[in-house]
Formats: C-alpha cells, structure tokens, sequence
C-alpha cells in the first residue's frame, strides 16, 4: 500500500531542505556568510535558486537554519547521560562522537568557526540561551560526579570549552594538521590515533589521582 500524497510530499520536502543546506555548508565554509551568494548556494546544490527561495526566505534564512543544525547535531552528540552514568564511558563516547562529526561534516564546523570569531552576529541570542541552558544542564551532572570523586573538582564548563576545542581543530585547522603530518589526508587509520590521543588526554586529566 502506497503511502498518503502528503507523506511522499513531505519526505521530499525534508529531502530537499537537506540538499540546501549541505549546499549551503560548503558554499559558507568557503566564502562565509558575506561573501556567499544565492546563486552559489543554488550552482552547489544543483537546483534553481527559485527552488532554493521555496524552501528557504532568504540567504539570512538558510544561514541561521544551518547553524541551528550544527548545533542540535553537536549537543545531540551527548547522548543521554545522567548522573548515574559512568563518567569515562559518557565522556568517552561524546568525544568519539565529537570527532567523527568533524570528519563527516568539517565544513559544519568552518562554518560555525567563523560565525563566533565574527562575534556571533546570527546566533549569539542562541548560544546565550539554548546552548547556556544545554551546559548549565550537564555542569549538574558534572558536579554529581565530582562529589562522589569519579572526576577531580574544575569547572565543567570549560571541560566543555576544551572537549570542543580539541574536536573541532580537526576540521578547522585540518590543513594544518596535515601538513604538519606530512601527509595528503587525514584517512582512517590517522584519525582513528587522533580519536584515542585526544580520548585519552581528556579523560586521564579527568580522573582523579589515587
């Protein structure tokens, strides 16, 4: 049984928006959000820019949906964690995670790289509200660890600063890596030392000393 016109419009609705904003991620990433046009957004997505203006208001609309997404992808990198979970595992698959999104999606973090050292202008009120509230929210579970003593007593907030800082400085300053690394790409076997370099550093800093 075939499903409802409406489902199959939406799917390629979702579908669609999805197409734009890939698009749009790679197209910011390059030129940011000044120096980007419609029409590039729409010869990157393979799409009139009609189409693009359907699904989206204006180039201000897309950019501020975009960086919405990176963000919701990021902090929904967590996973669902509490105070009765094991520090090193909640912390240890965030960072995984943390690391992977900037391989999958290096330009999501350019992107966003150069919306905070612009100051914010688009999504400052979110990261004063949304994503303040998301940390003061994971800083109580930090502290429940720490009292317990699983993890030694800093400020969760800037373990967070770091956690971001290490992942993300593996898409934004990629080139760098590389060729520090004297070599072509980051492949798999590269990254997968990164992951358990920076996993580590995080996680025995983080541990208390008997």
């Amino acid at each position: 049984m075939q499903g409802s016109p409406e489902i199959s419009r939406s799917k390629i609705q979702i579908k669609k928006r999805a197409l734009i904003l890939n698009a749009a991620e790679r197209v910011f990433a390059r030129y940011g959000f000044a120096g980007s046009r419609l029409i590039e957004i729409s010869k990157e997505a393979g799409l009139p820019k009609s189409n693009i203006l359907y699904y989206f208001k204006s180039k201000e609309d897309i950019y501020s949906s975009l960086c919405q997404d990176i963000l919701e992808n990021w902090l929904g990198a967590i996973g669902d964690i509490s105070e009765n979970s094991e520090p090193s595992d909640a912390l240890k698959k965030y960072i995984v995670a943390k690391m992977e999104l900037s391989k999958k999606r290096p330009f999501a973090s350019k992107v966003f790289a150069m919306e905070i050292i612009s100051g914010a202008p688009v999504i400052g009120d979110y990261l004063a509200t949304e994503l303040r509230s998301w940390v003061d929210n994971q800083a109580k579970i930090f502290r429940a660890w720490q009292e317990r003593g699983q993890i030694i007593d800093v400020s969760p907030y800037h373990v967070f600063f770091v956690i971001w800082a290490v992942t993300q400085t593996y898409a934004d300053f990629e080139t760098q890596i590389k060729l520090v690394l004297g070599d072509g790409h980051l492949g798999s076997r590269e990254y997968d030392r990164a992951v358990k370099a920076v996993t580590e550093i995080i996680l025995n800093g983080l541990t208390p000393r008997k």
